[in-house]
């Protein structure tokens, strides 16, 4: 019977000290969201009072967003303690092993890196490519939406638009008819 209790009491503390940690570690899950919240908003806030493109500042966002995301998300696990070096090789090993596998998804992120760069195109100027033609509503991580005549919005992946031919319409102040 004193090793029924004993057991009971190692349990008893076992269990209030795995609860702590979880309540710790949810937390820091719900302080880091609010933290990269509020970073967000002041980036958002500096890149627009620098004036900078609309094309980069939406790119910028969402990655910086995902990298913060993942950081608080390392933090929570860590505080779990679960030993988070090992989470991150596996996660570089998954990384490259997704990104093999998922080569086109990396090649329209290339192609947004590369539309960004040469800024072919910019967001409000009324693109044709790919078979379709609208005003540039935001130019994204994987992909740029259009805004067509008829009010639709079409989803282009940016390695068909950083590959392929395009018409720019708004490139020059003039045109001939």
């Amino acid at each position: 019977m004193e090793e029924f209790e004993a057991m009971l009491d190692a349990l008893k503390v076992n269990a209030f000290e795995w609860a702590k940690q979880l309540v710790l570690a949810i937390v820091i899950f719900w302080i880091g969201m609010r933290v990269v919240k509020v970073m967000m908003r002041a980036v958002t806030k500096a890149l627009t009072l620098r004036d900078v493109d609309a094309s980069l500042t939406t790119f910028l966002q969402s990655f910086l967003k995902i990298a913060l995301q993942a950081v608080v998300v390392i933090a929570t696990i860590n505080q779990l303690g679960v030993e988070t070096t090992s989470i991150v090789a596996i996660l570089g090993a998954a990384g490259l092993a997704v990104g093999m596998a998922l080569s086109g998804t990396l090649q329209n992120f290339a192609g947004g890196a590369m539309i960004l760069m040469f800024k072919p195109f910019k967001v409000g100027d009324f693109i044709e490519a790919q078979g379709y033609s609208g005003t540039v509503k935001s130019i994204q991580i994987f992909t740029t939406i259009l805004t067509t005549s008829d009010n639709k919005q079409v989803v282009i992946p940016n390695g068909g638009l950083s590959n392929g031919s395009l018409i720019n319409y708004s490139a020059e102040t003039t045109r001939r008819q």
